[in-house]
């Protein structure tokens, strides 16, 4: 494990031959976090800058997917997250037409509703615990970038500059992104929804379907829990166009919620009320030289589906083994070109699902919401397209590009496969993932390769099937073939 970098070990005068830390990354959200202590975990030495001078416990973010559960599970985390929230199987978007999750073939086959703050918790205690090197209260002010590294402008909160050279870095830092403008990168698209109110309720009775969303001319109104006593709720009226900074007027909360659920089911003691604006927009490349930008830095949309935060989560998932093994020497920096062509059509098809999902329930005439509603009951009636959605929705359903003529498992989500069990050894796949590396499943009766492999930890699958599979650390199968 590397060693840690006290706030005093960087300055200004740092020689720009000398980086401070192999990889900055900026923003301290769970995309950061998560990138920041998976390359920690791997040995690499990673300072961490987030603008806030203190944690915060504001949240937007509440639904962690089905795959980023599996992705914490492949870090020994998901279980302490699944802990603190409420889990659920079934999600209505439209009247009685939802998706059902509970078919998903995963260990977790259904939505956790937890606040962000839970979730930043969870990666940042294990960030800690790997070595990264937290500055808060660092706001970038400038970057550049040269053949051999990155040199980032910081302002602390106490007024003071200084400068800190990097081998590469990743602007994390949400849809505001200084990394992004610093770059001179654009950020195409368009505002959705305006003037959206959040906020966290405890209710007098609880509403009798979890979680209730409704969608009327005047508006929409979502509700779910977060297994604290504290509830979620989300509502929007037509028409309004107050500022991201306007404060919340509960009465206003209350009356949405009653106009599109037909009650607001007694909600009181708001303990967090905020308004956001909804943008639809994708930079164009995701790299730029040795530059990286992930989740909200990169890529935004609506609300519709909580894909948001764990969109971000796995493009962070998908970066950081490739940052490790080019900075350990054992890839190509061809392979992190692999990232934005990998990544950048996934966060374009998740605007494709969440702009449907929120035009959808925009829409404004009671026929056509009628019309709405049917078409969503018959189409999730009907389990391949109901499978499918659930499947994207989930994140499970989402595949990366495979060379021509490859195993038709090539750039597919691995299943958690049981393994052969052995003392001390793991008992299923992403067990055997925990140890941040390649991982080679072998069919029983295999034997063990001619030689062992550099950075791969080999397990025998527990099933007949005689596919061999090399799955990379983020879980995705780098290759496969069947030995007969």
């Amino acid at each position: 494990m590397s060693s840690s970098l006290s706030s005093q070990a960087v300055s200004a005068d740092v020689s720009a031959d000398v980086p401070a830390a192999d990889v900055l990354v900026v923003g301290a959200g769970p995309t950061g976090l998560l990138l920041a202590g998976d390359l920690a975990a791997a040995g690499v030495r990673v300072t961490l800058v987030e603008k806030r001078a203190q944690e915060s416990n504001l949240t937007r973010a509440f639904a962690v997917h089905a795959r980023t559960l599996e992705t914490f599970d492949a870090r020994g985390i998901a279980e302490p997250l699944i802990a603190t929230g409420a889990f659920t199987s079934d999600v209505r978007f439209f009247g009685r037409g939802g998706i059902d999750l509970s078919r998903l073939p995963s260990r977790f086959p259904g939505v956790l509703f937890t606040p962000q703050y839970e979730t930043e918790r969870v990666l940042e205690e294990r960030a800690l615990k790997a070595g990264v090197v937290l500055r808060r209260g660092a706001e970038v002010t400038g970057l550049r970038q040269d053949a051999d590294g990155v040199d980032v402008d910081l302002r602390t909160a106490d007024g003071a500059t200084e400068t800190l050279r990097a081998a590469y870095a990743v602007g994390a830092d949400g849809v505001r992104s200084a990394v992004r403008k610093a770059l001179g990168l654009p950020f195409p698209g368009k505002s959705v929804l305006r003037s959206v109110m959040l906020a966290d309720v405890r209710l007098d009775r609880e509403p009798p379907g979890l979680p209730a969303f409704r969608g009327v001319g005047e508006g929409f109104a979502f509700l779910v829990p977060f297994g604290d006593g504290y509830y979620r709720v989300i509502a929007w009226a037509r028409g309004s166009d107050r500022p991201s900074t306007a404060p919340v007027d509960f009465e206003e909360l209350k009356a949405v919620t009653r106009a599109a659920l037909g009650t607001d089911y007694g909600m009181h003691d708001p303990r967090w009320t905020s308004r956001f604006h909804s943008d639809e927009r994708q930079v164009p490349r995701y790299r730029d030289g040795r530059v990286f930008l992930a989740g909200d830095a990169a890529h935004v949309h609506s609300p519709a589906g909580g894909l948001g935060m764990n969109t971000g989560l796995q493009d962070a998932a998908n970066l950081s083994w490739k940052l490790a093994a080019v900075l350990k020497g054992t890839a190509p920096d061809a392979l992190l070109d692999s990232y934005h062509d990998e990544r950048h059509p996934v966060g374009k098809l998740v605007l494709r699902i969440s702009g449907a999902i929120v035009r959808g329930v925009l829409i404004g005439s009671p026929v056509t919401r009628r019309l709405r509603d049917a078409a969503a009951v018959a189409v999730t009636s009907l389990p391949f397209a109901a499978d499918r959605g659930a499947l994207m929705v989930s994140g499970i359903g989402i595949r990366y590009p495979a060379p021509p003529g490859s195993h038709p498992l090539t750039g597919r989500r691995a299943p958690d496969l049981p393994l052969v069990e052995r003392a001390g050894e793991p008992s299923r796949l992403y067990e055997a993932l925990r140890a941040g590396t390649h991982v080679r499943v072998l069919p029983r009766g295999a034997g063990a390769p001619s030689q062992q492999e550099t950075g791969v930890t080999t397990v025998t699958r527990a099933d007949a099937r005689r596919t061999s599979l090399l799955v990379r650390p983020d879980g995705y199968v780098g290759e496969a073939r069947e030995l007969g």
